[in-house]
């Protein structure tokens, strides 16, 4: 282990012209138009040159930058992706990362969700802005998962799959199963007399199709038309002797959007098909959980139905119900809890804004498995963020022509060549319609009052006194915020710091800090901020003095465990902690503050290289007699041997159990980066400093 540690980088003027009571020849003067759009080409440049180094330094960069080009491009309809869950029941499922599954090929350690994402599609080939809607099917040790996918050129749903053999740990994209001319999603697949089928919802075509696989799991052919009607996320389930048919009409006078449910039934999933006494089931506000949300299951022998919440934005949770009584006349559910925690991460989290769909298997083991979709931002963020930032840079067009006003580059808010009074020599018949015209004189009377306003508001301010530069200054301020707030509306995404996938999978570290009494105020703000960050599963606080707090004291979005020490020392963060269930931890100073893309980032790069300590302050001991040299002088020499540990990943099992011994020791300060490189700064063969 004596691979070298990685470092991450993380006076106004104006011109006074002499009085001309000639208004209409002063604001057409060449040299005052000529002044204006200097200005304002001027104006342009600065302001592009400072919104580009906010977009340089500041902005948050998209995790998908490189897949643009095909899949995984901004869409109002969200950005989906699917998660595994695993219980001893359907309702105490918990994610993934909580088992503890280990995969050393992708150094996820854990595993975490999201397992299937639209760059997974994607990188396999087939274009994806997003995943959602899971389906699963078990045959034996084998998982399939049947998914909806929206194809990026086309912009409608194709019909997904992809095969998991490690029990949903790690999936292979198969590729498109079914693609149709029209919007594919929702593909529930069962079976029925010795053949798999699938029905797809595909309202767009006014129809509800079942498919039979003839080569399963990517060939299908159409066997019938169910029913002529635009049923939405519609399933088939048998029950009591019948097969029961649940899905959503939405059209019809008087139909509440996603809040309307109908029943029918049959003696065979091809039908002919009864409607229920009752139709509609639902039709009612679209938050009740009336649209199905999945795959309805059987426990303890009882039917469940999955329901999705539309209430404040599409597909905001799943509701679950307990069918009470299905008979051809009467039908009653009552909703209970499915005991699902929701992320408090907000957008950094893969499901922190929603989650419509649910479907839940057992396993030949006993074991229930459980896939769901989520998404970070609601239904048609990316609308909204590019209205914004349109009414942003708007804003900024006019403080920018009332900032030239107030220097006096710009006179007058519309050029009088601009009204319809002087439109040149006219005829005395335009004259009589200009007379019996209100909005032509009305036009001429709205352009001088702006003009005689902004001509008047310089004079009030009188830009030359220290108030009226206090007025600029702040004008100016006021421009560049808008301008980089606009910016990062149209074009910084989401606004998430989303973690980093490695080989198609996402993990999770252990953030470690070490702290004392005297400290709780910066704990508690440390703790809010780096709970919320995506990859980090528990947060370690080493309590060295003084009386440790309650956990109740910290607004955290992940578990915090205080590590109670006897000693007062520095070494109490490296001791051997069997509690910690992540082989990555993240040593990190409580009076450090950095964004959570630098630490998402850190962690991807210590993923690649889990051999090494990944940190964020290099240092440099060089020279004769040997002489400690700060980060200043190491990054000017353009090179390292030693990394400070108060904010580095490191592989934990490892470090910590060298730590203890003496005999460990050089290979502890191997480990940690002492020596790997030369006496005069450079980088030895084994080092690597990433910028």
């Amino acid at each position: 282990m004596g691979s070298s540690p990685i470092v991450i980088s993380g006076s106004s003027a104006h011109r006074t012209t002499r009085p001309n009571n000639n208004k209409n020849k002063n604001n057409n003067d060449p040299c005052v138009s000529s002044s204006a759009f200097v200005f304002l080409i001027g104006s342009f440049i600065i302001l592009g040159s400072i919104c580009g180094l906010y977009v340089r330094f500041l902005m948050t960069p998209n995790v998908h930058a490189g897949l643009s080009a095909i899949g995984c491009k901004e869409d109002d309809e969200g950005s989906w992706s699917i998660g595994v869950f695993y219980g001893d029941s359907p309702f105490s499922l918990k994610p993934i990362e909580d088992m503890n599954i280990w995969r050393n090929k992708s150094a996820a350690w854990p595993v975490a969700n999201p397992v299937i994402t639209c760059a997974s599609a994607s990188v396999a080939g087939f274009s994806s802005n997003f995943v959602a809607d899971p389906f699963l099917y078990v045959q034996g040790d084998v998982l399939y998962m049947f998914f909806e996918t929206k194809n990026s050129i086309t912009m409608q749903g194709d019909i997904g799959v992809a095969r998991s053999t490690d029990k949903g740990a790690s999936w292979e994209q198969l590729g498109i199963a079914l693609d149709e001319d029209w919007h594919l999603s929702y593909p529930y697949v069962f079976d029925y007399n010795g053949n798999i089928y699938m029905m797809p919802e595909g309202r767009a075509k006014g129809q509800l199709r079942l498919y039979r696989a003839v080569k399963f799991p990517m060939e299908w052919t159409l066997e019938k038309i169910i029913m002529k009607k635009p049923l939405v996320d519609s399933f088939i389930i048998p029950h009591d002797g019948k097969y029961w048919l649940f899905g959503s009409d939405h059209r019809g006078i008087g139909t509440e959007y996603n809040g309307q449910l109908e029943i029918w039934y049959s003696t065979s999933p091809l039908g002919p098909w009864k409607p229920h006494k009752k139709n509609p089931i639902y039709n009612a506000d679209k938050s009740m959980g009336a649209r199905n949300g999945g795959r309805p299951f059987l426990f303890d022998g009882y039917l469940y139905r999955v329901g999705q919440d539309d209430g404040e934005t599409y597909g905001r949770r799943i509701r679950l119900f307990k069918v009470e009584v299905l008979t051809t006349n009467v039908f009653k559910e009552v909703e209970v809890p499915l005991g699902l925690k929701a992320s408090i991460k907000g957008r950094n989290a893969w499901n922190g804004a929603r989650s419509h769909h649910l479907d839940v298997q057992r396993l030949s083991s006993g074991e229930w498995i459980g896939v769901m979709d989520g998404d970070r931002v609601p239904s048609g963020d990316a609308s909204r963020r590019f209205n914004l930032g349109c009414a942003s840079v708007l804003g900024v067009a006019a403080l920018v022509i009332l900032f030239g006003m107030l220097l006096g580059a710009v006179r007058g808010l519309v050029p009088l060549s601009w009204c319809p009074h002087d439109f040149g020599k006219r005829s005395d018949a335009s004259l009589d319609w200009e007379q019996s015209n209100l909005i032509s004189s009305r036009m001429r009377l709205f352009c001088s009052h702006l003009n005689r306003a902004s001509s008047s508001l310089r004079t009030r301010i009188k830009p030359n006194t220290c108030s009226g530069s206090s007025v600029l200054a702040l004008t100016f301020l006021v421009i560049v915020v808008l301008m980089c707030t606009g910016v990062k509306y149209i074009y910084g995404g989401s606004g998430a710091h989303e973690a980093y996938p490695l080989h198609g999978q996402y993990s999770q570290f252990t953030l470690l800090t070490m702290t004392y009494d005297a400290r709780l105020w910066n704990l508690k703000m440390y703790v809010e901020h780096y709970s919320r960050c995506s990859s980090v599963r528990e947060i370690v606080v080493v309590w060295n003095k003084g009386q440790p707090p309650e956990l109740s004291e910290f607004d955290s979005a992940v578990p915090v465990r205080i590590r109670v020490e006897e000693k007062n020392s520095l070494n109490n963060r490296f001791k051997v902690d069997p509690s910690i269930k992540t082989r990555s931890v993240l040593e990190l100073d409580d009076d450090i503050m950095m964004p959570c893309d630098d630490v998402e980032r850190g962690f991807k790069v210590w993923r690649e290289h889990p051999e090494r300590i990944v940190g964020f302050y290099p240092r440099l001991a060089n020279g004769s007699p040997l002489k400690y040299r700060a980060e200043s002088h190491a990054r000017k020499h353009n090179g390292y041997n030693m990394i400070l540990t108060g904010a580095a990943f490191i592989d934990s099992k490892m470090a910590f159990e060298m730590y203890p011994t003496i005999d460990h020791w050089k290979k502890f300060l191997k480990f940690c980066g002492f020596g790997c490189g030369s006496n005069n700064g450079s980088r030895g063969k084994n080092c690597l400093y990433l910028r």
